[in-house]
């Protein structure tokens, strides 16, 4: 591989951050591709390089805390077989589609829902910083990132939302899902899964995966109640080639 193609830079990521920011495009690292990564990122003027790890491969391991990256987050993805018959499953009546007056409530919501993330155990990206990615990711995810996102509602308050992609492929992912705090443990998130499931399930995806952290084990659990099985564990590794900014 070449040194050019190693890293991509993430505008998106880099915009929102205020720092230089790339994605290295390898799972496994050899000392000779550590040496293409910091070329690259050196040469790039990169400030932080997100890497996705392969969880099996000890000289990947080694060489990553070698070459200063920070193990940020277990990336657990799981899957889940659908049929055809769960698109004639029924919607929740507390489940419907977003709209456009939703988007502040959803933010306030997003504000505390995803603190096992791996940003927030970057320390060098401030929480204040991290809040306001998730806000700002199911706003956009509302008004198109995502092929369609649900929301729970009681008594006219939000109190949760789940957003829906369809692969290239035909496949279906869950993205940002969160549940507000005081209404967790009442059934809302299972409601929106089952719905999710049943939308994918019309368009014809034949299985639907969702990621989450390693470190959150009542996720995990729960995606299991709901039939989702591990497919796989990937690491997260951060490496910073300048001193952050640490500002909210």
């Amino acid at each position: 591989m070449s040194a050019r193609a190693v890293c991509e830079f993430l505008e998106w990521d880099s915009r929102f951050f205020g720092r230089r920011i790339a994605r290295a495009n390898v799972s496994c690292l050899t000392e000779e591709l550590v040496c293409e990564i910091d070329a690259w990122c050196r040469l790039h003027r990169i400030d932080c390089l997100y890497f996705l790890a392969s969880s099996s491969d000890r000289q990947t391991a080694r060489l990553a805390r070698d070459s200063l990256f920070l193990f940020v987050d277990a990336r657990m993805t799981l899957n889940l077989r659908i049929d055809g018959t769960r698109a004639e499953s029924s919607v929740p009546p507390r489940v419907r589609d977003v709209c456009e007056d939703d988007i502040p409530a959803l933010r306030e919501i997003a504000h505390t829902s995803h603190r096992d993330s791996r940003f927030y155990y970057d320390e060098n990206f401030p929480d204040g910083t991290c809040d306001k990615l998730y806000e700002t990711w199911i706003e956009k995810s509302c008004r198109g990132w995502a092929n369609r996102v649900l929301v729970a509602e009681e008594e006219h308050n939000l109190i949760g939302y789940l957003t829906c992609d369809l692969t290239k492929s035909g496949s279906g992912q869950i993205g940002l899902f969160g549940v507000a705090e005081k209404s967790r443990g009442r059934g809302i998130g299972k409601d929106l899964v089952s719905a999710a499931i049943s939308w994918f399930a019309k368009q014809g995806a034949e299985n639907v995966s969702v990621v989450t952290q390693g470190r959150n084990v009542r996720a995990q659990q729960f995606y299991q109640r709901c039939g989702f099985t591990v497919q796989s564990v990937e690491l997260w590794f951060h490496r910073w080639f300048s001193e952050p900014r640490n500002t909210a």
